[in-house]
C-alpha cells in the first residue's frame, strides 16, 4: 500500500479533528500545525493527538501547511496569537537549517518560537528504487559516475537535512547528485515507489515501511551505528564514508509569548505520552528514537544545533536560493 494512501487512511480514521493535548482556557480547539504534506511528521502529529485525546479529553485540529520548505508553516505559527490555541510540530529543518540556508526567511526560531518539547531524534537514509542496480553506497556512487545526467534524488523539501546529506554524499564521493524537491516526504516516497526517481533521501521513519514491503531499498543510514529496526542496513561510516553523518529531530513549538503555564503543561503531557511503553513500541518501529524532553532541554538543543550547523553550512558554500 502506498505511503500516501496509508496516511490518508490514518487521517480519516482519526478524523483529523482529534482530541488532544491540553484544552485551551476557553475550552476551544487547539491547532496543531505540520509544515509538510504527508510523511512521518503528519503521522507523528496524528498519533500524538490521538493519544492525548484519549488520555486528556481536549480537542486538537491537525493542519498541514506545506510549502517553501516548511517556511509557510513557520510563518503561520509566528503570526498566531500566543493564546495557547496553536502549536506546531517542526522537523529539524524548520528551526535550524532553513534560517541558515535561505535568504528569504522571515522568522527566527529562537526569537519567535517558544520551545515545548523535543519528541524524537532520527537518522536519515538513502534509498533506491526497486529496479535500481545499486545495493550499497559504493554501488550507488559507481552508478552515479556512469550516469551523471540521471543521478537525481528526491527529498521532502528544498534546504532540508535530506538535501544537506545529499551534498555531503556528493562531496565525499566526488559525484554529482541533483536534488528534486517535493512538498513533503509523502509525495516523494510515492514517486520513488513508482520508479519516477532513482533514489531518495529522507528520515528512516519516512522510508522504513516501504523498505519492509520491498517497494524500494534502503542502502545506508546516517547515524553512527546501525538501527535495531534495520539491522541489515549499514551506516555510511561502515561503508567507507566517515564524514557522512546527520541526525535530525522533531520538536513541538508554540508562538513566542504563549503563557509558561501552558507551555509547561504541554511539555509534561507530551513527555508523558512519548515515554509510555505504548508510544515507544509504536514509534520506534517507525525509526524514531524517542526523547520527550522538557521545554528548557529543547531550547538548549536548538541553540547547540544552530551553533554546530552554521559553520558547516557556511563552509559548504551551499545556499538554497
Amino acid at each position: 500500500m502506498r505511503l500516501a494512501k496509508i496516511l490518508r487512511i490514518l487521517t480519516l480514521a482519526t478524523g483529523i479533528c482529534l482530541a488532544a493535548v491540553s484544552r485551551a482556557d476557553d475550552g476551544g480547539p487547539i491547532r496543531f500545525l505540520v509544515p509538510f504534506e504527508g510523511g512521518s511528521a503528519t503521522a507523528l502529529a496524528l498519533y500524538l493527538a490521538e493519544r492525548a485525546n484519549a488520555e486528556y479529553g481536549a480537542h486538537i485540529h491537525v493542519e498541514e501547511k506545506p510549502g517553501a520548505s516548511g517556511r509557510i508553516g513557520a510563518m503561520v505559527l509566528k503570526n498566531a496569537p500566543p493564546d495557547g490555541k496553536t502549536m506546531a510540530l517542526f522537523p529539524f529543518v524548520v528551526p535550524v537549517l532553513a534560517p541558515l540556508i535561505f535568504k528569504d526567511v522571515r522568522y527566527d526560531a529562537v526569537r519567535d518560537f517558544a520551545p515545548v518539547s523535543q519528541i524524537a531524534a532520527y537518522p536519515l537514509a538513502l534509498a533506491v528504487s526497486q529496479d535500481h542496480p545499486a545495493t550499497s553506497v559504493a554501488g550507488f556512487v559507481a552508478w552515479a559516475k556512469d550516469h551523471p545526467t540521471e543521478s537525481f534524488y528526491g527529498m521532502g523539501s528544498t534546504g532540508s537535512l535530506a538535501q544537506f546529506l545529499g551534498v555531503m554524499i556528493a562531496q565525499e564521493a566526488g559525484i554529482v547528485l541533483k536534488p528534486v524537491p517535493y512538498k513533503g516526504a509523502g509525495p516523494m516516497t510515492v514517486d520513488l515507489v513508482a520508479g519516477h526517481i532513482p533514489a531518495g533521501i529522507s528520515s528512516v521513519s519516512d522510508l522504513i515501511e516501504m523498505h519492509r514491503a520491498h517497494r524500494f531499498r534502503i542502502i545506508a543510514v546516517s547515524g553512527t551505528q546501525r538501527l535495531a529496526q534495520l539491522p541489515e542496513v549499514p551506516t555510511f561510516i561502515e561503508q567507507g564514508y566517515p564524514s557522512v553523518q546527520a541526525i535530525g529531530w522533531v520538536g513541538i513549538f508554540a508562538p513566542r509569548g504563549t503563557p509558561k503555564t501552558v507551555v509547561d503543561r504541554w511539555s509534561t503531557m507530551f513527555a508523558t505520552i512519548v515515554h509510555s511503553p505504548q508510544a515507544a513500541a509504536r514509534l520506534a518501529e517507525l525509526g524514531f528514537e524517542l526523547t520527550g524532553t522538557s521545554s528548557g532541554e529543547l531550547a538548549a538543543t536548538l541553540d547547540a544545533d544552530i551553533a554546530r550547523w552554521a559553520p558547516i553550512v557556511k563552509a559548504s558554500g551551499f545556499h538554497a536560493d
